[in-house]
């Protein structure tokens, strides 16, 4: 059990899959109190991985009175909260029932592997510029009214993937890069959806934007940590400075979601296609080099450095 929830923040913490840990307390859906006061892990194992993804202090201590009554808030939260009713609640669970344990492991691992050199790093960004590239390309040009009224422009990311390009290739980085073989598959998916059913899209805008804005901020801290990058290089990909609150913004961003004049059968579809995504991520992930256990140790001991005040580890 205590394995299956360690797997479980991390998924949450990749952003593809913005659900709660199983066992653990989160107060409130944004990323920051996902990590709040009363989110500590049970085990030795837990403590080094919240430790280690810079969600949980050397000493927790639990607060039972202030447990309380976050609990009430939180209860008030669940009542208005978007996610509880219609395509919301729908995607929500959809996605998180269906997944395996062994893509769940498989997704994880390659997450640790994308983290654990600067050069794989470099690869899995390069693969999601190319993801995006075609996803926002098909945003601009689809006639689809579902697709555009989910859109915004302050999720869009090719401009920031595009800093980070020029980041880890240079200025010239547009005549150095190639989609790899999974970065390819996913493309085509997008693209073949956009001339057939164009409202399927909306599972892409769900499982890559909403995890974006989930994990995105912390998942750029634990590569910056790991690879000893300096800070806001080649992370700008998961900074959203157009959102100040990204409560607020999911929250809208679901509500608007409900509001959309599906059918059910389009609804169970879009339940499907954003699991396929999962899928296509893990094709991505599971191509990188490396070791996902060095990305975890560096992660872990760059984390203790930066308490002490002491340089990261390259």
């Amino acid at each position: 059990m205590a394995a299956t929830r360690v797997l479980n923040v991390y998924v949450l913490i990749t952003g593809l899959v913005p659900q709660c840990a199983e066992g653990f307390t989160c107060p409130s859906r944004s990323i920051r109190s996902l990590a709040g006061p009363q989110r500590v892990g049970s085990s030795p194992k837990e403590h080094l991985c919240l430790f280690a993804a810079g969600i949980e202090e050397p000493e927790s201590v639990v607060d039972t009175e202030s447990r309380e009554i976050s609990s009430v808030t939180s209860r008030k939260a669940e009542d208005e909260n978007p996610r509880k009713t219609g395509l919301a609640l729908m995607l929500d669970d959809g996605t998180r029932k269906s997944h395996s344990v062994a893509q769940n492991s498989a997704f994880v691992s390659g997450f640790f592997k994308g983290i654990g050199t600067k050069s794989a790093f470099a690869t899995l960004v390069t693969s999601l510029y190319f993801v995006y590239d075609a996803m926002e390309e098909v945003f601009d040009q689809t006639s689809n009214e579902y697709v555009q009224y989910l859109d915004s422009s302050e999720l869009r990311r090719v401009p920031s993937l595009e800093q980070d390009m020029e980041y880890f290739y240079g200025s010239s980085w547009k005549d150095l890069i190639v989609p790899s073989r999974a970065t390819k598959a996913y493309v085509q998916r997008v693209k073949d959806i956009a001339d057939t059913e164009p409202y399927l899209l909306i599972a892409h805008q769900y499982t890559r934007y909403l995890g974006d804005l989930f994990g995105g901020q912390m998942m750029g801290g634990m590569a910056t940590r790991s690879l000893g990058l300096e800070s806001g290089k080649g992370t700008a990909f998961y900074t959203f400075n157009d959102i100040p609150s990204t409560e607020k913004f999911i929250t809208n961003w679901y509500t608007k979601l409900n509001e959309l004049a599906l059918t059910e059968e389009q609804k169970e579809a879009i339940v499907e296609e954003a699991n396929l995504v999962f899928d296509l991520n893990i094709g991505i992930l599971e191509e990188l080099e490396g070791s996902p256990i060095r990305a975890m140790v560096m992660l872990a001991l760059n984390s203790l450095k930066s308490k002490f005040g002491l340089s990261a580890e390259k």
